[in-house]
Order: structure tokens, then sequence, then C-alpha cells
């Protein structure tokens, strides 16, 4: 159970008390000259909070990995000539050890640890009895289960500085991000867990630069506590993650056009006029639920008499014609069609079950 978590004004980490807060830095620390640059940068802009990656999880082991614990006093070191706080990811108690000897100022787990129920507890023991802030990176998959029990094991250990990162998830379906945001899983997992810190990571979500200013604005509007954002001063020779990599000067443009939005409402005619709108969704839902039920009948329906004759459950070339059709009809009426494809595939989903 995850509870009394401490509010982000008391980390330690932000001062300016702006929202969303912005945590940024390059994907990997690269060298000590191009760690100092980076920081200086970003702290022209008014960023409190450096990132960057001392050890690389890689795909390959021919990847660029990070120089590791060597890399730890380049952070130290742009700390203390910009003032800002430095953190970086861990994935193993030596890790824990390494960034507590150092004195950094916080850490995050990325999604392929948090995958890892054995090594998040293992983390969580190596960081039982300090004051560290961490932030968990969701699971590359969509298992919320996994993403809540990295924070069950880094709260049983009393570990109260605790966030999350938003950073997208792994999906066959297309898109032109590197991984689908379903928004709706972070907004979810900050209703359940009272108080938690939600981040946002564009550039993971991205994958392409010219993606990351749009991701960074949806998660600003729709309320996000703070962004993770890869900057780098030459992002093309950058050693990892080069494509999803803004430069600073990006960096400041993004910076300047988020715009904060509040999450109540004080004044009483816009209150009335929200309240018609969701007065009218509420109606729409109620209608769209009697809707899809009467459709899951006809599916009964056509279940018994596929049964009766002999015929396949899945009739392949009719859900083709079926899903072509909705998106191209989604598309006229200004849908999105990644939305429409995922709607009608659910449903279609549902459908079957029923006609088993």
């Amino acid at each position: 159970m995850v509870s009394t978590l401490l509010p982000l004004e008391t980390w330690g980490l932000f001062s300016s008390g702006k929202r969303p807060v912005v945590i940024s830095g390059p994907c990997s620390a690269e060298s000590r000259e191009g760690v100092l640059g980076a920081a200086r940068a970003v702290s022209a802009l008014g960023v409190e909070v450096f990132r960057a990656g001392a050890w690389k999880p890689r795909t390959s082991p021919h990847s660029f990995a990070g120089f590791g614990e060597e890399a730890l006093p380049w952070l130290v070191e742009a700390r203390a000539e910009t003032g800002m706080k430095v953190m970086t990811e861990v994935a193993s108690p030596l890790h824990v050890e390494a960034v507590l000897k150092a004195g950094l100022d916080a850490v995050w787990i990325g999604a392929r640890t948090t995958t890892n129920p054995f090594l998040v507890q293992e983390i969580a023991e190596a960081l039982r009895g300090s004051d560290l802030p961490v932030l968990v990176k969701n699971p590359m998959s969509q298992e919320v289960a996994l993403w809540i029990g990295a924070l069950e094991r880094l709260a049983d250990v009393g570990l109260k500085k605790l966030g999350v990162i938003h950073r997208g998830f792994t999906s066959c379906e297309p898109s032109r991000y590197r991984n689908l945001p379903y928004w709706q899983i972070p907004i979810s997992l900050k209703q359940q867990i009272a108080g938690l810190p939600v981040f946002c990571d564009p550039s993971h979500i991205a994958g392409d630069r010219s993606y990351v200013s749009e991701i960074a604005h949806q998660a600003s509007d729709i309320g996000f506590d703070g962004l993770m954002i890869e900057c780098h001063q030459n992002p093309s020779a950058a050693l990892s993650d080069a494509s999803q990599q803004i430069t600073p000067a990006e960096l400041g443009r993004l910076l300047r056009s988020l715009e904060h939005r509040s999450v109540s409402v004080e004044d009483g005619q816009m209150q009335a006029l929200l309240d018609d709108y969701r007065a009218r969704i509420d109606r729409l839902d109620a209608d769209l639920l009697q809707t899809l039920a009467h459709r899951m009948e006809i599916s009964e329906q056509i279940g018994l008499l596929k049964k009766e004759h002999q015929l396949s459950v899945v009739q392949p070339q009719r859900w083709e014609k079926l899903e072509e059709r909705a998106v191209k009809n989604g598309a006229d009426l200004g849908l999105d069609a990644d939305f429409v494809r995922r709607l009608f595939r659910l449903i279609h989903q549902a459908s079957i079950e029923r006609q088993f």
C-alpha cells in the first residue's frame, strides 16, 4: 500500500512553485565537457533539476552503455557550478550505492527495471534508510500492477518522496510515436494513489524530436506535475537516443510556450458552463453504453447462428472491411484513426468473446 507520500514541494528539488516543473539534460552522460555544457545551457533556461544517464540499459551489448560511476563526479560538478539538483537512473543496488556515495539529489528507475520485481526489490533494499527522491517509470507493457508494485516496494522500505514518470507503452499498433501514451493509465494511477506526483517523459513517448513539444503540451494540459525532457547541445552526435533529443534553443521555445492550467475552477459562470457540458457528456455516455449493449446482444445472436451452421466465430474478411469502414467514417467525422482503430478492436474482441 502506497500512502503518506510527501508533497513534491517538500522534496527539496524544486523551488519555483511553477507547474509543470521541469527536469532536463542529455540522455546519457557522454563526457565531462558535454555534461557541463548541457548543464549550463538548461540552467540558463530556468531548469532546476539536471538529468543524465550514467548507466544506460541498451538492447545491444555493443551499444554505448554509459560511463557508469566515472560519470557521477561530472554531475556533482555540474551541480556545484549551476546550482541545479542532479539525478541519474539506477538499475541495481550497486548503482544505488554509487549514487548515495556521490551524493546525487534524486534517481529514477527505468521502464525495463520496473518490469522486474526482483531488481526493484533489491533497489528498494539498497535505498532503505535514505531520504532520496525516487521517480519510477512505467513498465514497457500496459501492466499497471507492476507500476504500482514497484511503488509499493519502495514505500515498504520507508521511502516517502516517490513519484512516477509516464514514458508511454510499447505497442504493436501503428503510430507515429515511439511509445503510445495511453493517457488514461497515468491519469487513473494518480486517482488511485493520493498525492502521487506524475511526470511525463515526452522524449521517450515521441521517439522523434519533432513530436516532443506536442506531447509536452498534452501532458501540461492534462495537469501533470512535471516534465522530463532530453536535451543535448548537438543531438545528431548523441551516443544514445539521438533522434528524440532536442537542442537548448528548442527547449527554451517549448518552455516559453507552456501554459499552466489550474485543476480547480473559481469563476462561477465558467463552472456553470462546465457543468452543462459535463451533463451532456453524461447523457451521451449513457446512450453509448446502451448502444454497445444492444450491439453485444446482436453479436450473441450472430454467434448462435454461426454455431448452428458450423461457421467459425472469427471471419477475417468481414472484420477487415468493418475496421476499414470505421476508420474512414471516423476520419469523415474528425476522429483520430488510431483512436477509432483501437476502439473497434476492443469492441470486436468483446464481440468474439460473446459469441463463444
